[in-house]
């Protein structure tokens, strides 16, 4: 880094020339005041010398919340005024399959999304979660490498058990080959909670979406679940 160089880093990560972010704790860069309102993030961004307030963000979860601070705190070093930085977050809708709204109506909110380590999975329940606390939530988990699902099984396990109802799909197997004693029902078998859990092949949880049709359904998974996406969005609209 150069000696008039910055480095803008999540706090607890901090290096010489460092600059921290985070959300709702002590940093050099901070988002307080969040609140979700008509399903849409507001926070107040402040560092020691701005505070811009009431930024609403065009994508959902907390976890771009605290990405978005990161991004003022560069545009800032960049001499973006702040109309322009709340403008700009405002309009930002976000990548395919990262949070991506496929319905949102008063009946129906289907959201799909990448998300294929616990962690994620983990933040995009999270956000789900918070932005509809009175919708029952449905998940279509499917599961991306055996390696993956053996070493994480007790941690995607005891994320999936905070959900309402769980369609588990086979392994999408990408580069790998399968591993003995490895399959979705390694998750299965370790949900400990009222969940609805049950495995499904695709055409079973798509009969299942058909016949349920729930309020608020996630699919989540790196696989090919996205061939999903379109059918399962046809399903819902089929009444």
């Amino acid at each position: 880094l150069k000696a008039d160089g910055e480095l803008i880093c999540k706090k607890g990560l901090l290096l010489e020339n460092g600059f921290t972010y985070a959300v709702n704790e002590n940093a050099d860069a901070s988002a307080e005041n969040i609140n979700i309102k008509n399903g849409n993030y507001y926070f107040d961004f402040k560092n020691d010398e701005v505070e811009i307030k009431d930024i609403q963000l065009g994508i959902a979860g907390i976890h771009n919340v605290e990405n978005a601070v990161a991004a003022i705190q560069v545009a800032l070093f960049l001499d973006v005024d702040p109309p322009e930085i709340k403008a700009g977050l405002k309009s930002f809708l976000g990548i395919k399959r990262r949070f991506e709204y496929i319905l949102n109506t008063e009946k129906t909110v289907f959201i799909d999304d990448y998300a294929h380590h616990p962690e994620e999975l983990r933040a995009a329940i999270t956000s789900v979660k918070e932005l509809y606390p009175q919708k029952k939530l449905t998940v279509i988990f499917q599961p991306h490498l055996f390696t993956r699902t053996r070493d994480f099984a007790d941690e995607f396990a005891a994320v999936l058990a905070q959900v309402d109802d769980l369609l588990l799909l086979d392994i999408y197997p990408a580069r790998e080959l399968p591993i003995e004693g490895v399959s979705a029902e390694m998750i299965l078998n370790r949900i400990k909670s009222n969940t609805h859990t049950k495995k499904y092949t695709v055409k079973e949880a798509l009969d299942y979406v058909q016949q349920n049709q729930p309020e608020l359904l996630l699919t989540v998974g790196a696989g090919d679940i996205d061939k999903m996406v379109e059918p399962l969005k046809a399903a819902l609209q089929d009444v």
